[in-house]
């Protein structure tokens, strides 16, 4: 870090930051409903389907950002999750699970995000990186546990592959080890800002894919 960083950590700086939104992504109608048990399977399976549009522009502009000074460090195969979503989409919707399979337009629009940032601004693509994976290893356990007692999965099997990261033994480590990266970012302060404001907008694109779930999978109750 630069003599003019904030004594702040930068890692505590974006979670204080980015509170607000996402709070709002995590109690979306849609996500309330789903992990109150009040959805379908359905519902379930179409919302795994849009995290793999996302997760394959995320890991699609990984290979290409291996090397770059600003996000290389978070690219880390034992955090990559396609594999796992494909196992998932193979369970819920069987051999031909890729066959009229369309995203959503927030999730269109999320992903391209995304794209956009891997092509051309390594920084912003952290901020994405961010937002997903640290998610995962944290609320996503509670997806996870109420998919499993709500549609009867396997414990940690098949329709439930994408939160299982059998490749981090300690997760609450793992976590450590990522707000570290952050915190030592290559990046100056201004740089760290725009960082901050790309969170903001990916809790944001991930709240519009909810709530386009939400008009999809309606309560009639």
């Amino acid at each position: 870090m630069d003599a003019t960083a904030t004594v702040t950590p930068f890692s505590t700086l974006i979670r204080i930051a980015s509170h607000e939104q996402h709070t709002e992504a995590e109690t979306s109608t849609f996500m309330s409903d789903l992990l109150g048990g009040r959805l379908g399977v359905d519902a379930y399976t179409r919302y795994t389907e849009q995290l793999w549009f996302v997760y394959r522009a995320l890991e699609e502009g990984a290979q290409t950002l291996r090397d770059d000074p600003v996000a290389g460090p978070f690219i880390q195969p034992e955090l990559m999750r396609s594999a796992e979503l494909e196992r998932d989409l193979l369970h819920l919707r069987g051999p031909g699970w890729r066959e009229g399979l369309e995203p959503l337009p927030a999730t269109a629009a999320y992903a391209a995000r995304v794209a956009e940032c891997a092509r051309t601004w390594p920084a912003g693509y952290v901020a994405h990186h961010y937002t997903r994976y640290l998610g995962d290893l944290s609320g996503g356990q509670i997806i996870r546990d109420k998919a499993e007692k709500t549609w009867g999965f396997e414990r940690k099997g098949d329709g439930v592959r994408f939160y299982v990261f059998e490749e981090i033994a300690n997760p609450a480590a793992f976590k450590r080890g990522y707000r570290e990266l952050l915190d030592a970012v290559n990046a100056d302060d201004l740089e760290k800002q725009r960082i901050v404001e790309e969170c903001k907008r990916a809790f944001a694109l991930n709240t519009a894919v909810f709530r386009e779930l939400g008009e999809v999978f309606p309560l009639s109750a």
